[in-house]
């Protein structure tokens, strides 16, 4: 098999790659949200409930993880799990994800002054406004090294996905590397995911750069 054609289908398998990146990335930003208020909830049991899962999912491995997710359904209910593959990743990383993205949230939260809140109050502002106007753009700069450091991770853990039998660049090139008996799809997909995350450290990079006016 030529260079050509091992592109040709690495390129392929690298489009799959992409997509379960960007859902979870989509899917598991405002989730994280929401389980951050989860998490500091003044109902105890609400935040009792957010604080066991959280622990779980940073717990336990992703991958078995993604295999619960998917075989779960088909042992417990008998359901037909044929085409249930990529919403069982997709429910698998994010949540997975969601659960890191709450506690890093939790941390630039309560890293911004009391006062912030105090003076926010004298100036009229509600609860609601205060957060959104306030403390979430503050916060979204103090997380912003962690959450890069996250989301380079999640470029990587897409290959976990080959435990599913999912067809993505990692599989390809497992695939590949079987069939050919060669070891140059393994680089050419380490060059794939070095690439990759070069270019989303370089965007998450921008984006704290314009968060700079917050100093």
């Amino acid at each position: 098999m030529s260079i050509n054609v091992i592109m040709r289908e690495m390129t392929a398998g690298f489009g799959q790659t992409c997509l379960i990146f960007f859902m979870t990335l989509v899917l598991s930003l405002p989730l994280g949200l929401v389980m951050y208020f989860g998490r500091v909830s003044k109902i105890k049991l609400v935040s009792g409930i957010v604080k066991f899962y959280i622990s779980v999912m940073r717990g336990t491995p992703l991958m078995l993880q993604l295999l619960v997710w998917y075989y779960a359904p088909y042992y417990l209910w008998g359901m037909n799990i044929g085409g249930y593959k990529l919403t069982a990743i997709l429910l698998g990383c994010s949540l997975n994800y969601a659960a890191y993205f709450a506690e890093i949230y939790r941390s630039g939260i309560e890293a911004i002054p009391r006062g912030q809140y105090e003076a926010a109050a004298i100036l009229g502002y509600s609860g609601q406004q205060t957060f959104f106007r306030i403390i979430l753009p503050q916060m979204i700069k103090n997380v912003l090294p962690t959450v890069t450091n996250e989301v380079i991770t999640l470029v990587k853990d897409t290959s976990l996905v080959y435990s599913l039998s999912y067809v993505e660049m990692f599989a390809v090139a497992k695939q590949i590397a079987a069939a050919q008996t060669t070891i140059v799809p393994f680089f050419i997909a380490g060059a794939f995911y070095y690439i990759f995350n070069y270019i989303v450290a370089k965007v998450m990079e921008m984006f704290e750069k314009k968060m700079n006016y917050y100093r």
